[in-house]
């Protein structure tokens, strides 16, 4: 069983910065890529940053200059540091990894909960 916990949402002026981390936890044999998307109510998922294993990165194009994607192979854990926060940022992220289990090699998308980060004076 594999799991994506994510933390470090919250409520933040225009302007402030956040930092959010997703650590994977259970069977892994093997993360590629991990990343960060996002939802706004009403609108559909959209894709914010992502990393491969190898450290190449790719950033949405709203959010470039802005973001910072990272990641800490050891510690299986992506991590997304947001400044410059603007209202049209608020939505519910939602972590992402594709992942190779222990037990079959077999490549599966997964997805945190998500965590919510408002934007708002």
């Amino acid at each position: 069983q594999v799991q994506l916990v994510e933390s470090g949402g919250g409520s933040v002026q225009p302007g402030g910065s956040l930092r959010l981390s997703c650590a994977a936890s259970g069977s892994i044999s093997t993360i590629y890529v991990m990343g960060w998307y996002r939802q706004a109510p009403g609108k559909q998922r959209e894709l914010v940053a992502t990393i491969t294993n190898g450290g190449r990165t790719n950033y949405a194009d709203s959010v470039k200059g802005r973001f910072t994607i990272s990641r800490d192979n050891a510690k299986k854990t992506v991590y997304l540091e947001m400044n410059s926060l603007d209202p049209e940022d608020t939505a519910a992220y939602l972590c992402h990894a594709l992942i190779s289990s222990v037990e079959s090699g077999a490549w599966t998308d997964y997805w945190g909960q998500g965590t919510q980060v408002t934007v708002s004076s």
